[in-house]
């Protein structure tokens, strides 16, 4: 049996990716969905819709505090669509109410890319990431990392991931996915 056929018969919950900013949650997200034949949403871009400016618009203009309270919204919402994918914004599964709720509602893959390597891919799009605007990207990096990695490690599935290939990368999710619907009961949904 292919790996995307035993993920389709035992997937009952959406898939939420999460991970640093960088970690190509939305770029694989795109890729698994197609693969899987599912739909894929990006968590920042509905709460851009949903508040009708960007994120970067919305930190400037009411702060972080408002931003992760309608995150967190929105989010709820996305998890009650059933199987699906959701790339969420690297902040996102720190907030525990919002951790709670994707552990509770979806099968939670983090997507670990190294350092040095998160820090070539936040290069190439810099006025896209307001926790970055104006600070050393290596020291930035490395401090959300330190601060987030232990909220990450509680995912269900963690994908290792390094500079290669996107194709590359999504075996390497599919493959963890099969495996773990594989090896556990169901309880999310």
């Amino acid at each position: 049996m292919r790996v995307v056929d035993i993920i389709a018969e035992n997937l009952t919950c959406p898939i939420v990716l999460i991970g640093m900013m960088g970690a190509g949650k939305s770029a694989l997200g795109i890729r698994l969905a197609d693969k899987l034949n599912l739909a894929f949403t990006d968590a920042d871009q509905a709460i851009e819709e949903a508040a009708q400016m960007s994120v970067a618009e919305i930190f400037e203009t009411h702060g972080e505090a408002a931003f992760r309270d309608g995150e967190r919204r929105v989010i709820k919402r996305l998890l009650g669509d059933g199987p699906h994918i959701v790339a969420l914004g690297g902040g996102a599964f720190v907030d525990a109410e919002t951790r709670a709720l994707v552990k509770q509602k979806a099968l939670c893959v983090w997507l670990d890319v190294p350092l040095d390597e998160l820090v070539t891919r936040v290069k190439k799009k810099p006025g896209k990431r307001p926790l970055l605007i104006g600070q050393d990207l290596q020291a930035k990096l490395a401090h959300l990392l330190s601060q987030r990695e232990a909220a990450y490690a509680e995912a269900d599935i963690r994908a290792k991931l390094g500079s290669g290939s996107h194709e590359a990368a999504i075996t390497i999710v599919l493959e963890a996915l099969a495996t773990h619907l594989t090896e556990t009961e169901p309880d999310a949904g």
